[in-house]
């Protein structure tokens, strides 16, 4: 079922156990028949740790969605409600407990499991409510990292960037804490810990603090990774907001990915029978599993989409001849032979039928005028042309009132890739997308100018020239079919986080210390002391292994350039991705927008 969670250097599957075993253990507390109350956005999460099955096993009867009024019926002995520690949601586990029914017997037995952490002011709310008492369970469930693939952990915190640099809310960065702790009680403790920004330096300082304090939890497991690097979101604020151009990338700009999974308008995958034409087209959106478990998945997902055709064709042609085969079985045996690989040659076929419809509906996409020229624009500013006026395209978008999403993407990143934009520049973005949208959007030109994404320019100098050169991280011939760097993931761009990776594996960040002190927040370097024994010797060309860890999100972009790096035939490095949650340029923007209600009178 996991097999793809351990076909990497570390394997994940031990991640997943430790998950599960927690959570068999909280469930066995409950004895008898279970219903679990869902807080809707767990469970996709969730079903990465553990199917219906498990639940099944442990005596889970039912599942309902966490929502006001009273429960659905259900002749079950526990409920348990699987919970975010927030406010709105105890105000409807009140309302689904004072509802329910006291003369009914059997009663039936409340409990609750806060996830990821247990918050005393949600258990003053429910006390103050009258319904604390009602609860015999009440514990917390620390999905912290939640694996997503061999090489990829997640801890799906929506709001991440936002509490970390617009509220000053650092519980995120606890947990972040909290679940590399747990990593290192699974995989040893990391010897060396790199980091580049204010909430990287919090994240290093409360793993120190946490190792401090619990000295048992010194273990004598060999260390699995040499090193951590931790980055702020803020420190590259750029790369989220251009287009991503791998295929994994694309269908997560124009689908979005959720939990590894995707929902594809239905048409171009509904079956065509002779004779039928076009009649009885599914409506349902088709659901589709993305991870590296699908061969030509994990072969396909990271290249630039350009590069992704030719790959299917090829497919195509090595699959129709493998099914040619049967007309040469003459013998049993050969028959034998090709009855055992009938199985995995139809799964073969249904994966290309379903990749090169997803391909055809991309292309659909890119391939139209308005992509194009939104594209052209992008690359403008990120190889540095005419940043520091107010752009043709924006206005002409804003004009026809294209989504205001598409519009805030590329005011920031013009404003990015210019340090800041000119007081003139930035007020006339500014009234221009009031007066169009509406002046409800100020609250969120806010949210944009506090996380530095769309600013006036304060030093009167632009820095970015100078980081774009020494990075490089505008490559003109750029190889999208066979890369050899890194920026054929954006067709041109290198994203400034992964050149940063790169550069500390070799040479070293010592090489590019003036640039670092342009980048916002402290970057620093730790050692933890490991055991006598444990220390790592290093077999002739094996590669280091790094954990990367993405404070604020990371797109699948900058996945498949690590993944590229990785592979290199001279790297000498091998990493790990785990960060606070998946985005693209949308859900990112979409993160830090506020809706102004009108008054009710």
């Amino acid at each position: 079922m996991a097999a793809h969670l351990s076909s990497g250097r570390v394997n994940l599957t031990a991640l997943r156990e430790a998950g599960r075993r927690e959570l068999r253990e909280f469930l066995d507390k409950c004895a008898g028949s279970k219903a679990i109350v869902w807080d809707e956005y767990l469970t996709g999460p969730f079903g990465l740790i553990a199917q219906y099955s498990l639940l099944k096993e442990h005596e889970v009867e039912k599942m309902f969605t966490l929502k006001p009024g009273r429960l659905p019926q259900a002749d079950v002995k526990n409920i348990i409600f699987f919970v975010r520690p927030r406010l709105e949601l105890m105000d409807i586990i009140t309302d689904n407990v004072l509802r329910e029914d006291r003369g009914r017997s059997p009663q039936r037995d409340f409990h609750i499991l806060f996830v990821p952490r247990r918050s005393l002011l949600c258990e003053q709310w429910l006390k103050e409510q009258g319904v604390l008492g009602s609860f015999i369970h009440r514990e917390q469930y620390s999905l912290d990292l939640i694996p997503f693939d061999g090489d990829l952990l997640s801890m799906e915190s929506e709001s991440a960037f936002k509490e970390c640099y617009l509220e000053s809310d650092q519980t995120s960065l606890y947990h972040a804490a909290k679940g590399l702790m747990t990593l290192q009680a699974l995989y040893g403790t990391i010897p060396q810990i790199f980091g580049k920004g204010e909430c990287a330096r919090h994240v290093a300082n409360m793993m120190i603090r946490m190792k401090r304090e619990f000295p048992g939890s010194q273990n004598s497991i060999f260390p699995v990774f040499d090193t951590l690097l931790l980055l702020d979101r803020n420190v590259d604020l750029l790369t989220p907001l251009a287009t991503q151009l791998t295929y994994e990338g694309l269908i997560d700009e124009i689908y979005g990915i959720q939990n590894t999974y995707v929902k594809l308008p239905p048409e171009k995958f509904a079956l065509k029978k002779q004779g039928e034409g076009g009649k009885d087209l599914p409506t349902e959106p088709k659901k589709l599993q993305l991870n590296s478990a699908e061969e030509l998945y994990a072969e396909i997902r990271d290249k630039n989409f350009n590069a992704v055709g030719s790959v299917l064709s090829k497919k195509a042609k090595i699959i129709s001849a493998a099914f040619e085969e049967r007309h040469h079985a003459k013998t049993v045996g050969e028959i034998k032979q090709f009855v055992s690989q009938l199985p995995h040659m139809q799964a073969a076929r249904s994966s290309l039928a379903n990749h090169t419809s997803i391909a055809e509906l991309i292309k659909d996409i890119t391939t139209s005028e308005d992509f194009f020229d939104n594209l052209t624009v992008e690359q403008e500013f990120m190889s540095g042309i005419d940043t520091d006026k107010v752009n043709n395209y924006i206005e002409d978008c804003i004009a026809q009132k294209h989504p205001l999403i598409k519009i805030l993407r590329l005011v920031c990143l013009q404003s990015v890739c210019n340090s800041g934009l000119k007081q003139k520049v930035l007020d006339h973005y500014k009234r221009e997308i009031l007066q169009t949208y509406g002046y409800e959007h100020i609250l969120t030109l806010n949210n944009l100018e506090k996380a530095g994404l769309l600013k006036p320019q304060t030093s009167g100098r632009n820095n970015y020239p100078t980081i774009r050169k020494t990075l490089r991280l505008w490559m003109d011939d750029v190889n999208e079919q066979n890369p050899n760097d890194i920026s054929y993931v954006y067709s041109g761009y290198a994203p400034l986080s992964v050149r940063l990776a790169q550069l500390l594996a070799r040479p070293g960040w010592r090489s590019i210390e003036e640039v670092l002190k342009m980048l916002p927040g402290p970057h620093f370097e730790e050692r933890q002391q490991l055991p006598t024994g444990l220390q790592k010797k290093r077999q002739h060309g094996e590669n280091r292994v790094t954990l990367v860890f993405f404070l604020g999100g990371v797109t699948y972009a900058e996945i498949a350039a690590l993944r590229f790096l990785s592979q290199m035939e001279d790297g000498g490095t091998e990493y790990v991705i785990a960060t606070t949650k998946l985005i693209n340029g949308t859900s990112w923007i979409k993160s830090l927008m506020e809706k102004l209600e009108p008054a009710p009178f």
